[in-house]
């Protein structure tokens, strides 16, 4: 009775009184109810700016002095967090030894629903503490709810270590945020279904954490001008957008970027800066050492 009475105090658990009817409208009608709702959700996360920026400036500080930033949700929120690691790698060229994400029930949940595996305490502690977690390193808690047990318990215990902990969810006045250092708390109101966060929750979730990480790959210098200039090229399209990247920036010819970019094993930001700069690949690399990895900030130190 006392979970019953917790979740029914949770916004995302309510009726909304806007759909009450839905399921007597036409199939116009129900698309419209629902994209009509969907248009909450941005502003419910533009709202949170100010924590999102917080969180953001706390997540790029961990990376720059070699800490790990680990994701952990479970059911659309876990797989919201893998998608959004998963997908750093070949944009950013970021992987698991910087950012990670667990998911309550193991890899199987991402495709099959392991639904007790949220209720599990002891599963999320044990999960989190195999990862070795040191103070230098973060944990981002998902959850729509805040207070998913497998994540609660890994915040707490992250929160006793002196890691950074944020708390990303859809409720005010959560557990999340009695705990978290940051918590962003996207409040979106009833689901068009009741209950279903996997609709406006995790849309403002996807948006939150789209945003969360752009934002850090930005700050700890994976972007220039708007170029992805850490990503990986590991298919032919990839290939091609490498090669655009740099001919764009630095204006040469396409024989000149391809001789660069296989001098540099397709490593864009040297390939720029060897282009820029008239120098080689060791010279460029040391460049952008004594720069930490920023290409404005290599194109600018002096050579010698």
């Amino acid at each position: 009775m006392e979970l019953n009475g917790e979740l029914n105090k949770l916004t995302t658990e309510g009726r909304n009184p806007a759909t009450l009817n839905i399921d007597t409208l036409s199939t116009t009608g129900i698309v419209t109810l629902i994209t009509q709702e969907d248009q909450q959700v941005l502003e419910a996360v533009q709202r949170e700016i100010p924590h999102i920026v917080e969180a953001a400036d706390r997540l790029a500080d961990v990376l720059k002095r070699g800490g790990r930033i680990l994701y952990m949700g479970s059911g659309t929120s876990g797989r919201l967090g893998v998608l959004d690691a998963a997908e750093l790698l070949p944009t950013f060229g970021v992987g698991e030894d910087q950012v990670k994400a667990l998911i309550a029930g193991g890899h199987r949940a991402m495709f099959v629903p392991v639904e007790q595996a949220e209720d599990d305490f002891e599963a999320g502690l044990r999960d989190f503490l195999a990862e070795n977690p040191s103070s230098k390193d973060a944990l981002v808690g998902i959850s729509a709810s805040g207070r998913t047990p497998y994540v609660m318990s890994a915040l707490k215990r992250a929160k006793e270590m002196g890691l950074v902990t944020i708390g990303l969810t859809c409720n005010d006045d959560s557990q999340f945020s009695k705990v978290a250092d940051v918590t962003i708390a996207a409040v979106v109101g009833p689901e068009v279904v009741t209950g279903s966060t996997r609709m406006k929750a995790g849309t403002a979730q996807k948006i939150i954490l789209n945003t969360l990480s752009t934002t850090v790959m930005i700050k700890i210098g994976k972007v220039y001008q708007n170029f992805m200039v850490d990503m990986l090229p590991t298919n032919a399209k990839l290939v091609s957008r490498a090669e655009n990247i740099v001919r764009e920036v630095t204006g040469a010819s396409l024989e000149e970027v391809r001789q660069a970019l296989e001098t540099s094993s397709y490593n864009i930001k040297a390939s720029i800066v060897m282009l820029s700069r008239h120098c080689d690949l060791q010279t460029a690399h040391s460049l952008l050492d004594r720069a930490e990895g920023v290409v404005g900030r290599a194109l600018q130190v002096q050579i010698g």
